[in-house]
């Protein structure tokens, strides 16, 4: 695909001027190396990046993960014997801050092999053991092969994870037997992560052929060979809250109790048993998604496709054999859940369903068609909404609904918000039907391209409006993937995107709970799907670097939401490619003094819509040598607030701004920066003499505008 090339070019040009300055240093994580450990172990990991010169430290999101410094770039990390099988966050601490993350994989059951070279052909092959995971690196243009020894029938699985892992690897896997026959082989089986699913013909050797596609050398990947229990799904992937239920699992060496499945993938039939679950009932008081695995496995590129799903992540255990290799997504809800039942595949035989209808289907077979019927209890508006790429169904559905003379009176398809790096846009359909009491009118949900079989799963959901948002914040300030960091003084900011859900418009405020003593904010009030949080710094504070929580409050009638703002994380900064995914932890760090900070006074104004009101930016210069203009751009104002852009001059601490709201603009509370942008002497060096002006933007911190209705 043409996305691989670009972006194998794009790493290595970026790579390449990775020491260009045009901002402060802020640390950059790339690359992690071995990318995978066995929970109980010690391994030695190579940590590669910008800015990581004084990198001395690691922070891990779950404490029985420890890092000890060898040497630059070279950290010793120990995993307890009880850290759950699972991914984990890894970040480096230094000098400048807090890094991006990168994921580590912890499991139990398998033997972490290294790769040794060379192991470029088959007669070179590394022998390893079936249930070993191999921690490897890609070759350039050569291979890497590897054997196991394999007994007649047994289901052997080989699954590759790169991309999923925060990779750039984009792997292919041969396999092959002694002879050199080709018996299977895969890319793309999970986004861009191949995966193999093998029944041994005979007894003997089996060879594996790795190969990256996009031809760049030293990415780390990790090689899975197991006959342990490996899911493909469950069913079904919609649980209510607190209760328990039976779900079917389908999958790989499933163990005692499993039957053959009628379902098969590539020809080749799955397993499958019922096993008993719980469903959490906390996770609706937050609207909140725990996962086990980071969820990455649903695009060709990570994305932030679960921001707006709450629930879980189930590994089930299976009789007899233990654990599965890999996690299910569940979606929880409040309202009872049904299963689609066929046969619904056509106008004039579709499944009744009753308000509120969370139902739980798939497309079968290719070409497969589900039809819903359903009578209203009264006149106005209903909620559509199809749960699949965020469950990690591999569907792309469409929803079309009909009144009984067969005319359409609605169609939905994807929805989802894309800012920056972040990622919401979905495959799944979204949207709001008007439907009229006592009329039956049905809805047809079907693949796209005709696609079916045991991957394509959905939920579809169809109830009367429930307004609700979905909050995420993202560092947004470049270069490429960061995190936050607070220069003594000065501030940092991050973009929040939200998803409000039907029809919900009322404005809702930010706060940050967690804060290391010397860090503030201000509750931030917005109403739009993109807004800033701006944190400051006390010019004393001490040096930190830890994790902190967002929250987010809205009133919808008389009831007050509460909602965390879920942390995400820039992967790679790729020209027109978003690229995004979840993390458990928003951290922060504080760090050096910043050369400036930008203060709006007062920082509370009162506007009567239509009006004017004038507002003082002053600017604290912390750096002796800093004495050039700063030029000031609105960062977070709405389109109905006008602020012209404007300059602090040169040896000035001063300006002041004109800020106007439109006519018409509704009453409430809105907060609000500027940005700051200056040419500031700096050189990583204290001691260096040349001190080249580099580029230096500072958020404000904010102003909330109260504005009134204008008078009459």
């Amino acid at each position: 695909m043409a996305w691989r090339f670009l972006f194998g070019w794009f790493l290595l040009g970026w790579l390449a001027v990775a020491s260009v300055q045009a901002e402060l240093p802020l640390i950059r994580f790339d690359r992690l190396s071995p990318i995978g450990a066995a929970a109980g172990s010690t391994l030695e990991v190579e940590i590669l990046g910008g800015d990581i010169e004084e990198v001395k430290s690691l922070l891990f999101d779950h404490p029985g993960l420890k890092a000890e410094f060898v040497k630059e770039r070279f950290f010793k990390v120990s995993v307890a014997a009880d850290v759950p099988a699972g991914t984990y966050d890894v970040r480096l601490v230094g000098r400048f801050g807090v890094s991006n993350p990168r994921l580590l994989a912890i499991s139990h059951g398998l033997t972490d092999v290294a790769e040794v070279e060379p192991n470029n052909e088959p007669e070179k092959s590394q022998l390893v053991a079936v249930n070993s995971a191999i921690n490897g690196s890609s070759d350039q243009n050569g291979e890497d092969w590897f054997r196991f020894e394999a007994k007649r029938g047994q289901r052997v699985t080989v699954d590759c994870l790169g991309t999923r892992l925060d990779s750039t690897v984009d792997g292919t896997l041969t396999l092959t037997n002694k002879a050199g026959k080709q018996l299977a082989s895969n890319s793309d089986y999970f986004g861009a992560d191949p995966f193999l699913d093998f029944v041994a013909p005979e007894d003997g050797e089996f060879f594996v052929k790795f190969h990256d596609l996009t031809f760049n050398g030293g990415a780390p990947y990790r090689l899975v060979i197991s006959d342990r229990p490996h899911v493909e799904n469950v069913f079904p992937r919609a649980i209510t809250a607190g209760q328990s239920a039976t779900l079917t699992v389908l999958g790989r060496n499933l163990g005692r109790g499993a039957k053959r499945s009628a379902a098969q993938i590539h020809e080749v039939p799955l397993d499958e048993i019922t096993l008993p679950m719980l469903a959490p009932a906390d996770v609706l008081d937050l609207q909140t998604f725990r996962f086990l695995e980071h969820p990455t496995d649903h695009s060709v590129l990570p994305t932030a496709g679960t921001c707006t799903l709450t629930g879980f992540q189930w590994r089930p255990e299976m009789p007899g054999v233990g654990a599965a290799l890999n996690a299910q997504r569940i979606l929880v809800t409040k309202e009872p859940a049904t299963i689609e039942a066929e046969p619904n595949n056509s106008f004039e035989s579709p499944q009744p369903i009753t308000l509120p209808a969370i139902v739980s289907g798939r497309f079968d077979q290719p070409r497969d068609t589900d039809w819903f019927e359903v009578s209203v209890p009264e006149n106005g508006s209903y909620a559509v909404d199809v749960y699949c790429e965020r469950i990690s169904g591999r569907a792309d559905p469409v929803v079309v609904a009909f009144d009984e003379k067969k005319n359409r009176v609605g169609e939905f398809d994807d929805f989802g918000h894309r800012q920056n790096a972040f990622d919401g846009h979905l495959r799944d359909p979204v949207g709001m039907l008007s439907l009229n009491k006592d009329q039956k009118y049905r809805l047809l949900v079907q693949e796209r391209y005709g696609r079916g079989g045991p991957r394509y799963q959905y939920v579809l959901s169809l109830r009367k409006p429930q307004p609700d948002f979905y909050p995420a914040a993202i560092h947004s300030q470049n270069p490429g993937p960061g995190h936050v960091t607070l220069w003594k003084g000065g501030t940092a900011y991050l973009d929040v995107v939200t998803h409000f859900r039907d029809g919900l418009n009322a404005p809702m405020t930010i706060t940050a709970e967690g804060l290391p003593p010397g860090v503030h904010f201000a509750p931030t009030t917005t109403d739009d799907q993109r807004g800033t949080f701006v944190l400051w710094s006390d010019e004393n504070a001490a040096d930190f670097a830890g994790p902190i929580k967002l929250f987010a409050t809205a009133k919808v009638g008389e009831q007050t939401l509460r909602r965390e703002v879920r942390p995400y994380t820039r992967v790679w900064n790729i020209a027109n490619i978003n690229s995004s995914r979840p993390t458990r932890e928003q951290l922060i760090a504080v760090r050096e003094t910043a050369p400036y900070s930008l203060e709006l006074v007062p920082n509370q104004i009162e506007i009567e819509a239509g009006k004017t009101a004038e507002v003082k930016v002053q600017a604290k210069r912390y750096w002796p040598e800093f004495k050039n203009a700063i030029n000031l751009i609105p960062l977070s104002f709405k389109g109905n607030f006008q602020l012209p852009n404007t300059t602090i001059a040169a040896d000035t601490n001063d300006v002041t701004i004109r800020i106007t709201v439109q006519a018409g603009t509704r009453p409430g509370e809105y907060t609000m920066s500027v940005l700051g942008q200056a040419q500031v002497p700096f050189n990583k060096s204290k001691d260096a003499k040349d001190r080249p002006n580099t580029l230096v933007s500072m958020a404000s911190r904010p102003v909330t505008i109260n504005v009134i209705e204008a008078k009459k």
